[in-house]
């Protein structure tokens, strides 16, 4: 859908503004130097996958499949966007994109490391939910595999309420408009969950588009119980640096396993199946 001053804005009222305008997501959230690949690609070839066969679960633009295929990964993408998928297919011709839910993908196929960033893997709210999507994973990587989750830190928000106090403002130039966030986040202690309501508007806009969404609370000894319980060793788990991190992630850099930072990164190995 066209946006515009006057207009009634990109997505209808019952769509998700950024998921139905792939366009703007990326400029709301810019890689240009492609930093989330980069740490992908350094972080699995420190630990040596047995391949190169990569699953991107929840890869949204397909920006990050796409770099790691220019880098040598034989990339698959899945989401659930069909938006999103569209212009992934668009951008990224020789990767591999597929229609999938997280919690019951099945490709008949195996790959030597699934990646799953930007939190993706919180919109597993339930331990239902977190159960199948670490079982589909299993069952899609070969023995000896990698999976690589970036994610946000519950562990966080024990003690620091600095991304829960007021609102957050941002404003994104797309198509000659200026969309304007305004983002509140605040913690349902009961669901285990941090939710985030983000109020759009722009010139023209009758009133602000507000959608809500939310994230699955993990702390680093519930995530340890819930891969080995999947069939997974934990081989590093760490807060920084990461590719959303300041400092930023950079080729080499020691991992700090202080797990006090906003964001939490995890990595860890398929056991080999049973003699």
């Amino acid at each position: 859908m066209s946006g515009g001053a006057g207009g009634t804005g990109p997505a209808a009222a019952d769509g998700h503004l950024l998921t139905d305008n792939p366009e703007l997501y990326e400029a709301q959230f810019p890689d240009p130097q492609h930093a989330a690949a980069g740490f992908v690609d350094d972080l699995l070839r420190r630990h040596g996958p047995p391949g190169r066969r990569l699953l991107d679960v929840g890869c949204g633009t397909g920006r990050d499949a796409g770099r790691l295929a220019q880098l040598g990964w034989a990339a698959t993408g899945i989401d659930t966007s069909a938006a999103m998928l569209a212009h992934a297919r668009r951008r990224h011709p020789h990767v591999r994109f597929v229609a999938a839910d997280m919690r019951g993908f099945d490709l008949a196929d195996r790959f030597d490391a699934v990646t799953c960033l930007d939190s993706a893997m919180l919109y597993c709210h339930t331990n239902a939910d977190l159960t199948a999507f670490l079982a589909r994973c299993h069952a899609h990587l070969a023995p000896g595999g990698l999976l690589l989750a970036e994610m946000r830190n519950g562990a966080f928000f024990l003690g620091n309420t600095e991304l829960l106090d007021g609102t957050s403002v941002r404003t994104v130039p797309w198509r000659g408009v200026a969309y304007t966030s305004r983002t509140r986040l605040w913690i349902d202690h009961a669901e285990q969950l941090l939710r985030r309501e983000r109020a759009w508007s722009w010139p023209g806009a009758p009133e602000p588009l507000v959608q809500t969404s939310a994230w699955r609370l993990l702390f680093p000894q519930e995530l340890r119980h819930l891969l080995d319980t999947a069939g997974f060793d934990v081989l590093t788990l760490f807060d920084g640096p990461g590719p959303r991190t300041a400092p930023p992630w950079r080729p080499g850099a020691a991992l700090s396993t202080a797990l006090r930072g906003d964001r939490l990164h995890l990595l860890a190995r398929r056991r080999p199946d049973p003699a």
